[in-house]
């Protein structure tokens, strides 16, 4: 480990590249830049489009390649810093690293510079909650914590202000785990479900990708996993450090589950109650599990009553099954970040009756399938839209039941016409969820812009 400016120094005379333009980037670029060192900033949008940036980045003296071919000359440089968008595959990147370039990237620099504990959450669903739960329970047990990560804030810029009594809490996806080599003092493995195949293109190297999470801790660091997920709990026998187990289905000899309508840990200390469900106020059985996954994780760290104490006030995250409005007895849910099947299927068993469901998006390469059978039993009336709209159509149609369900089955041309059908057939009583089962890369820039559009389209109702 080593600070900050002592790591500039050893880039003094070298070629750097940095991919990328965007949120956890531009901090990096600008402390490379600082620090005059010669950078090249590669990013494939038009310059039209990051005029202003650019413009910045050029006065602080930085070279651009930017547009189509902005890999190009990616090959010359001494050191490549990857966006976590740009697969470490990339036959560019390849091909650079066969002619001698380090390729590495922002979020594995802050793993090699962070002086303090850091605590790191992956899943293929429940990663943002249960980060933030897990950073919640470190504040108010009177720690220190930095959160940040894939949950939208780089901490880069942050660790010369850390000390080795701070916490890090990060968010990990798989884009930014696929080539780190290093793993947080405490992992967390929320489950795992085919997610973002049109990036890995297979669910062994999704898989792989993940496993950086735990694979290179020590026998000292602590390993969280999901044991009603089957692939998390297989992996769970190759934990390097101790492996904690979290299970909603079934009562744990080791570990954090249910018990008498609370949640329950077990651990060499004994058994004891840790938190009683009438304490969560965010709905789903997803979130139980969020609730396990984030106390296992603070086990000897954060008292119990620092856990309960968040839990009475904590609402939720903002684009996680988050209430909107209620008009004319109609409630509208935005669940933007329903970004997978599986996360909308979570989103579908937290309400106690059939659902006005508005999905559809960017196509990820998932199957939509098992998603066809879940909306046949818990959906009244499904409003398509996006990219994938006919997928998840063919999906419903060929489900079991689809003909005696009763299901309403309406295509739109975008989220506005989508609402407007939503609320033609909505009748008091009845939930409106926006939940669209995929990524938002079709028509809007994120799941967050996705999200607060929804919300604005709703408030015009």
């Amino acid at each position: 480990m080593s600070t900050m400016s002592e790591y500039l120094e050893t880039l003094r005379g070298k070629s750097i590249s940095v991919i990328g333009m965007g949120v956890s980037n531009t901090p990096l670029i600008r402390t490379l830049l600082r620090a005059n060192l010669k950078v090249t900033v590669c990013d494939k949008s038009p310059r039209e489009r990051v005029e202003e940036l650019a413009s910045e980045l050029e006065s602080l003296g930085a070279k651009l390649r930017l547009g189509t071919d902005y890999l190009a000359r990616i090959h010359k440089a001494d050191l490549i810093f990857r966006t976590p968008g740009l697969s470490p595959n990339t036959p560019e990147l390849l091909k650079a690293v066969e002619g001698g370039s380090i390729l590495t990237s922002e979020m594995e620099l802050f793993f090699k510079l962070c002086p303090c504990k850091i605590i790191g959450v992956t899943g293929s669903d429940g990663k943002t909650t249960t980060t933030t739960l897990i950073s919640e329970f470190l504040k108010e047990a009177g720690l220190n914590v930095y959160l940040g990560g894939n949950i939208g804030r780089p901490l880069l810029p942050d660790v010369d202000g850390m000390t080795p009594d701070d916490i890090a809490v990060v968010e990990l996806s798989s884009f930014q785990l696929m080539s780190m080599d290093r793993s947080p003092n405490v992992a967390v493995f929320t489950n795992l479900s085919p997610n973002h195949l049109d990036y890995h293109h297979t669910m062994e190297e999704y898989t792989e990708a993940k496993l950086n999470i735990f694979c290179h801790q020590s026998p000292q660091d602590r390993a969280v996993f999901n044991y009603d997920n089957d692939i998390t709990r297989s992996l769970a026998k190759a934990a390097v450090g101790r492996a904690m187990l979290f299970s909603r289905k079934q009562r744990l000899e080791e570990g954090v589950y249910l018990r008498d309508s609370a949640i329950w840990l077990t651990n060499d200390m004994g058994s004891r109650e840790v938190l009683p469900l009438a304490d969560i106020h965010i709905p789903g059985v997803h979130n139980i599990e969020n609730y396990m996954a984030a106390i296992a994780a603070v086990d000897g760290i954060v008292p119990d009553k620092c856990v309960r104490s968040v839990a009475q006030r904590f609402t939720g995250v903002e684009h996680r099954i988050e209430l909107v409005r209620e008009l004319d007895g109609i409630k509208y849910y935005n669940d933007s970040i329903g970004t997978s099947p599986t996360r909308t299927m979570a989103c579908l068993d937290s309400f106690e009756q059939k659902l006005i469901l508005i999905a559809g998006g960017y196509d990820k390469g998932v199957p939509f399938t098992q998603l066809g059978v879940e909306i046949v039993r818990q959906v009244k009336g499904l409003i398509l839209t996006g990219d994938t709209a006919p997928a998840i159509k063919k999906a419903v149609e060929e489900a079991e039941g689809f003909d005696e369900s009763g299901l309403k089955l309406i295509e739109t041309e975008d989220l506005s016409a989508a609402v407007s059908a939503a609320r033609d057939i909505a009748q008091e009583g009845d939930v409106v969820v926006l939940s669209p089962a995929c990524a938002a890369f079709d028509r809007f820039k994120n799941f967050m812009e996705r999200g607060k559009v929804f919300k604005q389209l709703v408030n015009k109702l």
